[in-house]
């Protein structure tokens, strides 16, 4: 069977059927011609677990971060998208390798960076204390909107990319608000009071027609602002706050699981706030909160002494 006949109909499958994202599509496009390319893959009868071998020996030798090799990680998303594309063919009854065949690499543990509470308060508090010290009422918006973005993140656990795409009509009257997030997914995520009385100051102070609720504040251009000038702005407030960690969007998305798991939350109610599709994702959260359990139990184990 002709692979790059499949591999199309493969990719409009997980496009339309799949609802998976344009991006989602292009990358598994991007890492299918490679291996295609790689092992001289015309017909799908061709691949072959000695073709797959030599592929990843030659995509672990490509120059990269570790090691002078391509990460691991990186390297999955190579294999995830071949296994994706082999249940495919088993799904259409076409005779092929069994996905099951390819293993993914063993990764290390995945860091995950944090703050300490003092250290997001500051953080949170930031853009605000700017705001103090700026006498030019024209140069006072982009405060305003940095600080409603920081307070929406860590209320809500969005996604730098989800943020980005909220718009004005948001209903500021509920405390909840659906959001489309990975695979086209919606859930519901909730608003603090702090973050509702931010976004109603700086929306109280555009006076632009833009419909995205966030947006650049470039002088005589209004545009949405993107997941990278955000990642820029946290991180002059990190440095505002004296934080020495690196602060990114998604630190503010870590420290609203661990918050919620330290505080006795579930961790399918967490999975389900921050719209993990499997559980095995959320659990990246527990070892963190390990530190907390063992609190618990010498507090309120009485023969752990």
């Amino acid at each position: 069977m002709d692979a790059r006949g499949m591999k199309r109909e493969f990719l409009e499958y997980i496009e339309i059927e799949r609802g998976r994202a344009v991006k989602t599509v292009e990358n598994y496009d991007h890492y299918l011609n490679r291996f295609f390319d790689h092992a001289v893959i015309s017909d799908t009868s061709e691949i072959t677990e000695e073709r797959i071998r030599e592929f990843r020996l030659w995509l672990n030798r490509q120059p990269g971060t570790n090691s002078d090799s391509m990460k691991r990680r990186t390297q999955n998303y190579y294999l995830i998208a071949l296994r994706a594309f082999l249940k495919y063919l088993r799904k259409r009854g076409i005779e092929s390798l069994a996905p099951e065949k390819i293993e993914l690499a063993k990764l290390p543990e995945r860091h995950i960076g944090l703050i300490s509470s003092a250290e997001l308060e500051r953080l949170i508090a930031a853009p605000t204390d700017a705001l103090k010290k700026e006498p030019d009422p024209e140069k006072q918006l982009p405060y305003l909107r940095d600080a409603a973005i920081l307070e929406l993140l860590f209320s809500t656990g969005l996604r730098v990319s989800e943020l980005c795409a909220l718009n004005t009509d948001l209903d500021l009257s509920r405390d909840d608000v659906s959001v489309r997030g990975k695979g086209e997914k919606v859930r519901v995520v909730f608003l603090s009071p702090a973050a509702k009385d931010a976004v109603r100051t700086y929306l109280k102070a555009r006076k632009d027609m833009e419909p995205a609720l966030f947006v650049d504040g470039r002088p005589n251009k209004q545009h949405r602002i993107t997941p990278r000038d955000i990642q820029r702005h946290i991180k002059k407030y990190a440095t505002m706050a004296g934080i020495t960690n690196k602060v990114s969007p998604h630190t503010l998305r870590h420290v609203f699981a661990t918050d919620l798991l330290t505080n006795g939350a579930d961790l399918r109610s967490v999975q389900a706030l921050l719209g993990h599709s499997s559980i095995t994702t959320t659990q990246i959260y527990t070892h963190i909160t390990d530190a907390h359990l063992r609190d618990v139990h010498k507090k309120f184990h009485s023969r752990g002494r």
